[in-house]
């Protein structure tokens, strides 16, 4: 049976104990920029990975990013969310949904966390809650994390949240200074 995703109506925020995770909107590109900013020498040491943080981040790009991510999830063609905390209303990062198959359905989840805010099980506690919206309101039977091999922090989050190491997809992607890298695979399903 063929799902028509447009037609499935679900939240577009939720939250955890910590955290609020909410679709992008117009107006979110500052607070985007300023975490991006702030991050971005972090986020460039894996260019297969993150292709994005290889361009020069500004206050405009990142307010494109917002109006068309909150276009992708109308559209259902890819969930993107915001990471703030509850407490303070900082965003911490971003998450979301994308590269998804609705037919099966699965979903691969990627993310990244402001560098300030490392090391305090914030992006471990945000993709429970994602991976937990994706059972309980998409009807996921397959979650799927890649990490690149090199990424100790991002696959041990995957571990951490019960995902299953599967295996090394060798030579999988490529630098932009033609290094190429190893992906861990991870993945979750329904019962």
């Amino acid at each position: 049976m063929s799902i028509n995703p447009i037609l499935l109506d679900f939240p577009d925020h939720f939250s955890s104990k910590r955290l609020m995770m909410r679709c992008p909107q117009a107006g979110d590109g500052e607070l985007v920029f300023a975490a991006i900013n702030e991050s971005i020498h972090a986020l460039r040491r894996f260019p297969a990975s993150l292709p994005w943080a290889v361009f020069e981040p500004s206050v405009a790009a990142s307010e494109s990013y917002c109006r068309d991510s909150h276009a992708q999830f109308i559209a259902r063609s890819d969930l993107p969310f915001l990471i703030f905390l509850k407490e303070s209303g900082q965003l911490i990062g971003a998450a979301g949904l994308v590269r998804m198959d609705w037919n099966v359905p699965k979903f691969e989840i990627g993310y990244w966390c402001r560098t300030s805010l490392q090391g305090y099980g914030l992006i471990t506690e945000a993709i429970h809650a994602i991976s937990q919206f994706a059972f309980e309101h998409l009807n996921a039977r397959r979650l799927e994390i890649f990490a690149d091999d090199l990424n100790t922090a991002s696959w041990r989050v995957a571990e951490k949240v019960g995902f299953e190491f599967e295996g090394i997809l060798r030579n999988e992607k490529i630098d932009p200074d033609g290094t190429l890298r190893n992906t861990r695979v991870y993945a979750k399903i329904s019962l």
